[in-house]
């Protein structure tokens, strides 16, 4: 049965016009029980996508296409956990600038003998352990050189791949979207593969789950060279034959070449020993002490150590609410990881003494350089190790939404930091872990309606201030709205119906949602024992220094990694400003902790919404919510 190898989705940035979800079900509803997602230079939707996969009863197979030095491309596909942590070590060389070679043809071509050229030139032969590699698509260098009547080169380079990869390992890889030059083509590269004794496989170039989606590939490839659609004929498929096809009909297409097809199963048979939802082998730092304690140990002594001096009047709830606590923290083996988030914060101790000075005096020597926030400021073991200001048992407040016996997950703990100390801290989690073991969780900026509105109506001519009115007008709702809103407007009406404002309303609804670029999540980091990019390929962020990894906070959480947020909070900042002038103009030192949280003048400020600058509570919503409900207390503010 045939499997298809080669496969783009929405992740292969303004490219592929389907999203991962649409592939998945589309290959279910044509019977595929494997498949394989194969996007530009990254595994960006890979996990969102194997978990759709799985979910679905089909087999994910994980590769990418790659962009060689000289721009042709590349497929490869993970046969075992080796060989995908190869795949992304390439993919991380990649994005740092340093791209595979191609094969070097000409001897002139030779790259200088010196450390950085080997080591580009080591891309390909030495990370090809545990990695299929498929000769590629029409700008494949092999299909290249064919097309160009370049036999004897285009087997100098098959007899290259053979020596790197083996010849169990390589793979002529055939497409047949029945664009000019596919069959003669095919025709020479099953000749070549033949006179080398090497498997040839059929691909499809899969760039959307749908025919009808061709449109959309065509308008985002448009959009990706910022231009229109009459103005990029050369760049955008020459067809609309980039679909996935049934199984029987990419028999059909290939009767005359049936290994073809024999050949896809053998590779998905062989890949599906790896898993990427389960195989990963990701594990978090241990946290190692000099004295020589279990994790448990040492996290029970520093807590009740604390707990000595926080509750010097011991109440029986409170010992009983640490024992409770500690117990659950063994039980789920995770004193490592409240072991790590202390010494997180005492590396912000550090930092907040470098920027205010070691010897500060005043309000500032009772400031903490960060605050917990959100279920965590429930933990006592989180109030006693101080990530949390907040006493949980002065508070009555309940930690089973924070720490339980059925946790689904690593508890989520956020840390609120000035933005001078968070843009450090960052800097020194790099320092004490080192590049290869912590990066950035990335994001994904995605198209909304008055995005999609505006690139789509570019793509398709339409005039600029018709697309900022409508992007305007149209914001409130979502994109399947936008034919209501076009038709609700006297000037748009008549026109909803035929092209080119029909187009604008279809293809700006199929596009909503998709992933136009990269982007850095606010402050989620990931730290890691095993170097992370044998676990996911890490690209440099747009911010000199930084580093993030290929996946978003949903696909980090798939994958089981621990993900800590280091989030900036302007607040403190201007908290921290306004104690820093208190104490330059010799006013009475300020301790925060010690603030009267029943003041009755801030009470009275809350419920006449005058909160403006008020962190979390300083929304239009929010304001008037506080009016409506009056807050008294503390505890009615937390509910």
């Amino acid at each position: 049965m045939y499997t298809e190898l080669h496969l783009h989705t929405a992740f292969s940035f303004l490219d592929g016009s389907s999203l991962p979800e649409d592939l998945v079900n589309q290959a279910l509803r044509l019977g595929y029980r494997s498949l394989a997602i194969t996007d530009h230079d990254g595994v960006h939707g890979a996990m969102e996508f194997a978990r759709m996969a799985d979910a679905s009863g089909i087999t994910p197979i994980t590769g990418a296409e790659i962009t060689l030095a000289d721009g042709s491309h590349l497929t490869l596909l993970a046969e075992s956990r080796t060989g995908y942590g190869n795949l992304c070590r390439l993919l991380t060389n990649l994005h740092h600038g340093r791209p595979p070679l191609p094969v070097m043809l000409d001897e002139g071509d030779d790259p200088p003998d010196d450390d950085e050229s080997d080591l580009i030139l080591s891309h390909l032969r030495d990370y090809a352990e545990g990695l299929i590699l498929l000769t590629g698509c029409r700008n494949g260098q092999l299909a290249r050189l064919i097309d160009a009547g370049c036999f004897a080169d285009a087997k100098r380079v098959l007899d290259q791949y053979l020596a790197w990869f083996g010849r169990d390992n390589v793979f002529v890889e055939l497409q047949q979207n029945f664009v000019f030059g596919d069959t003669p083509r095919i025709a020479h590269l099953v000749s070549i593969a033949e006179q080398h004794g090497v498997r040839y496989v059929a691909t499809g170039n899969v760039h959307y789950h749908d025919k009808s989606r061709h449109r959309l590939q065509d308008t985002i490839v448009a959009i990706r060279n910022r231009t229109t659609l009459d103005g990029c004929h050369r760049e955008r498929r020459p067809n609309a034959e980039f679909y996935l096809r049934s199984p029987e009909e990419m028999e059909r297409i290939f009767a005359e070449y049936p290994e073809a097809i024999r050949s896809t199963q053998l590779i998905a048979d062989r890949c599906a020993t790896f898993n990427l939802t389960t195989d990963l082998g990701y594990t978090f730092p241990d946290y190692h002490q000099a004295s020589g304690e279990s994790q448990d140990a040492y996290l029970a002594r520093t807590c009740w150590e604390a707990f000595a001096e926080k509750y010097p009047d011991t109440t029986q709830h409170a010992r009983d609410r640490l024992s409770e606590e500690l117990r659950l923290i063994a039980k789920l083996k995770l004193s490592g990881f409240f072991l790590i988030y202390r010494d997180l914060l005492g590396l912000s101790t550090e930092i907040a003494a470098e920027l205010r000075g070691k010897d500060r005096t005043g309000s500032l020597k009772y400031l903490p350089p960060g605050r917990g926030r959100g279920s965590a400021v429930s933990s006592i073991v989180c109030y006693l190790i101080g990530l949390s200001p907040i006493d949980p048992i002065a508070h009555n407040l309940y930690v089973g939404r924070f720490l339980n016996e059925e946790l689904p997950s690593i508890p989520d703990i956020d840390i609120d930091f000035p933005r001078e100390i968070r843009e450090k801290m960052i800097e020194r989690v790099y320092e004490v872990y080192g590049a290869n073991h912590a990066a950035l969780v990335c994001a994904f900026a995605t198209y909304r309606l008055r995005s999609a509105v505006r690139d789509v109506g570019k793509a398709l001519g339409l005039p600029l201030a018709d697309l900022d009115r409508i992007a305007k007008l149209s914001e409130p709702r979502g994109a399947a709205g936008l034919g209501q809103e076009l038709a609700r407007l006297p000037e748009y009406a008549s026109r909803t119906q035929s092209p080119p404002w029909s187009f604008l309303i279809e293809l700006s609804k199929q596009l909503e949602h998709f992933p136009r670029h990269v982007t850095q999540h606010v402050g989620g980091m990931i730290i890691s024992a095993t170097p992370l990019n044998e676990i996911v390929p890490i690209q440099p962020a747009a911010m000199d220094g930084r580093y993030i990894c290929q996946w978003d906070k949903d696909s980090c959480d798939d994958a089981g990694f621990i993900k800590i947020d280091f989030l900036a909070l302007g607040m403190l900042s201007l908290v921290e400003e306004c104690l820093g002038r208190i104490d330059d103009a010799g006013g009475k030192a300020i301790d925060l902790s010690q603030i009267d949280y029943a003041d009755p003048d801030v009470y009275r400020m809350i419920q006449a919404g005058d909160t403006v600058g008020v962190f979390q509570v300083e929304s239009r919503a929010q304001i008037q919510m506080l009016r409506r409900t009056k807050p008294q207390n503390l505890e009615d503010l937390i509910v």
